[in-house]
């Protein structure tokens, strides 16, 4: 932390105004999420606002697992019509289909993606109908914990960036990919620092996501 520090002093001084980097995965109180559980959420989650995603996603945990951890055996076990009664899109229920049905079938194995490396793991998820690089990448940093982990195409690591470099438009994926490499191998903390910062919080200087679209 202090070296990436040094080889960047603006985000070395962000890291010393926002809150401390917490660490990754999040766990969940009482009660943690199996890998496959997180992915499922993920695709519930997608582009939906926070109410309505967690209002669908309660009633298909309801549907699929009632206070234990969502399997994809559970989900294969519902009629589509139950699954769009808890409010899923077509689209959402395909992905979710697909996701059970490789688990299953064992052409994803959820541990086995845990020990890849990062872009192996990427590739693999994002076979997934539903699930793409920045899903993926998602996945690899809240869940797994990865600590080199950038999404260039996040708005709001585009927009953290532009606060941080005093910027009048946003970068563009390829210019943030780009000074991201100055951040390596700590790239996760860096993007935990410009999440904040698109958040509102201040940088000394100036005193002051995006879904996969699939």
């Amino acid at each position: 932390m202090r070296a990436l520090a040094r080889r960047d002093p603006r985000l070395g001084a962000a890291l010393r105004r926002v809150p401390p980097f917490p660490g990754f995965p999040e766990g969940v109180a009482g009660r943690p999420r199996t890998h496959f559980e997180e992915l499922a959420r993920a695709i519930v989650h997608q582009q939906l606002a926070g109410a309505a995603a967690r209002t669908i996603w309660g009633r298909v945990r309801a549907l699929c697992a009632g206070r234990g951890s969502l399997r994809a055996e559970a989900v294969a076990a519902l009629s589509d019509e139950a699954l769009r009664g808890a409010g899923l899109s077509r689209a959402k229920l395909a992905a979710l289909r697909d996701l059970s049905a490789r688990v299953l079938d064992r052409r994803l194995s959820l541990r086995s993606v845990a020990r890849r490396s990062d872009e192996e793991a990427v590739a693999a998820l994002s076979e997934v109908h539903g699930i793409g690089v920045w899903t993926a990448q998602m996945f690899l940093l809240f869940r797994l914990g990865r600590l080199d982990v950038l999404a260039p195409g996040d708005l709001g690591l585009q927009e953290g960036l532009r606060r941080l470099d005093r910027l009048e438009e946003r970068p563009t994926p390829a210019e943030l990919a780009r000074r991201g490499e100055l951040w390596a191998p700590l790239r996760s903390v860096a993007s935990w620092v410009l999440w904040r910062l698109a958040d509102g919080k201040p940088t000394p200087a100036s005193g002051a996501g995006e879904s996969d679209g699939k």
